[in-house]
């Protein structure tokens, strides 16, 4: 990647880190990078462009995040209770409160993509790495007898995506679930569903 792409990006990352991610505006991106005007629309071909390119950097981050962890479940564990502890302590941490503003900015993007083909594609194709990712981790604790082998692994691998996203409807709301009992939920559903109710 070219440097000066590369500082545009950064700079609108941390600029979507700051107090008004929905307002960032040209001028703030260019006073930060110190880039040019015309340096910007060379490696982008509008603003619009490098919010986006910004965004799905951003979710390219916590996707690697997502698959690491889960790759270090895999790779460490020993029986079906292991696998089960790792996706409980997953759980945990991506429905935690902490990360309330990450599942806010995701869902967000998602929205963002259904009005510019551009986003939708780019987003598509993080979305398709997770989920693929995710799906062959799956397959392979189906393959060492830890999970059920009658369940698709695609489908499973987009509901616990679509758990965490739920958790914004939480998230918003004025009146919040216990985080204990909304946690206790998703894993007696993983329990009785993806590991047999054993």
């Amino acid at each position: 990647m070219h440097p000066t792409r590369e500082k545009l990006i950064m700079t609108m990352v941390r600029l979507l880190d700051g107090p008004d991610p929905e307002h960032v505006t040209v001028e703030e991106v260019l006073n930060e990078s110190a880039i040019s005007r015309g340096s910007l629309y060379h490696h982008f071909a509008d603003f619009e462009e490098l919010h986006e390119t910004g965004l799905a950097y951003r979710i390219t981050q916590w996707v690697n995040e997502s698959v690491a962890a889960m790759s270090s479940i895999l790779d460490s564990a020993q029986s079906r209770e292991d696998i089960r502890k790792g996706i409980f302590a997953i759980t945990a941490q991506s429905q935690d409160a902490s990360r309330r503003l990450n599942r806010l900015e995701r869902a967000r993007a998602f929205g963002l993509a259904g009005f510019s083909p551009r986003f939708q594609a780019v987003l598509g194709a993080e979305q398709a790495r997770m989920t693929n990712a995710l799906q062959g981790h799956i397959e392979e604790a189906q393959r060492r007898g830890w999970i059920r082998a009658d369940i698709d692994s695609m489908a499973t691998a987009v509901f616990i995506q679509a758990y965490t996203l739920g958790r914004v409807v939480d998230d918003i709301s004025t009146e919040k679930v216990d985080p204990e009992k909304w946690n206790d939920l998703i894993n007696r559903v993983i329990v009785s569903h993806i590991f047999d109710g054993d």
